[in-house]
């Protein structure tokens, strides 16, 4: 079993577990309409890029445990739907609206800069530092917190929050700090450090910083 099959698993049933909520609970207002609409299009898209352009650390090897408990450790994000269906939460339009304004950005930073650093690497392995990597050494991450903190301002509580502290806490960060010891092997691996943040955008540059050449090249 690879690491990826407990993963696409949760993410195949994320759209039939929240309608399953909604039939349960008898709840078929707006906010249950949009969480379906963006978390379970999330569980949908994650499919598909796993089929078009994969991420190669879920290809791992793991033993039949190790994958059962990752199942039910990602059904820690099913929290957030259960809260808002269950609990018929209402929602305003302004909340709806940071919601969904959210999730969109962080689909594109999630999916956008995972497809760049596959066909990147595809074709010329190196260290990336132009596009979505050029001011954020982790857009990836990043693009997943946001996704996932949409679904927490959806259902108005704070344990999907929490829920959302753990996993970028044992999760994300360690695996961008094993990533960063990773590329520490490259030469100019230091400068562009410099220049980019480990999770957040670093937007403004010292001069020293940049690159000879604006439109870093992958080596």
């Amino acid at each position: 079993m690879k690491i990826k099959h407990p993963i696409n698993l949760h993410k195949f049933l994320t759209f039939a577990f929240i309608l399953s909520l909604m039939v349960i609970y008898q709840n078929f207002t707006v906010a249950p309409w949009i969480y379906l609409a963006l978390h379970g299009t999330y569980g949908i898209m994650w499919l598909i890029k796993d089929s078009l352009y994969p991420d190669q650390q879920w290809e791992s090897e793991i033993s039949l445990t190790m994958g059962i408990f990752t199942f039910i450790l990602l059904g820690l994000y099913w929290v957030a739907p259960f809260i808002l269906i269950s609990g018929g939460v209402e929602l305003s339009a302004p909340l709806m609206a940071a919601a969904i304004a959210t999730n969109l950005l962080g689909i594109l930073l999630h999916y956008g800069s995972d497809a760049q650093k596959y066909f990147t690497l595809k074709y010329q392995p190196g260290l990336i530092t132009e596009g979505f990597f050029s001011r954020s050494r982790n857009p990836n991450y990043l693009g997943e917190i946001l996704l996932y903190f949409s679904f927490a301002i959806l259902s108005q509580h704070w344990l999907p929050l929490v829920i959302l502290g753990l996993f970028s806490a044992l999760i994300f960060v360690p695996n961008m700090l094993k990533k960063d010891k990773s590329l520490a092997r490259y030469q100019e691996f230091a400068a562009y450090k410099e220049r980019s943040g480990l999770l957040l955008p670093k937007l403004f540059v010292s001069k020293s910083a940049k690159p000879a050449v604006e439109t870093a090249e992958v080596n």
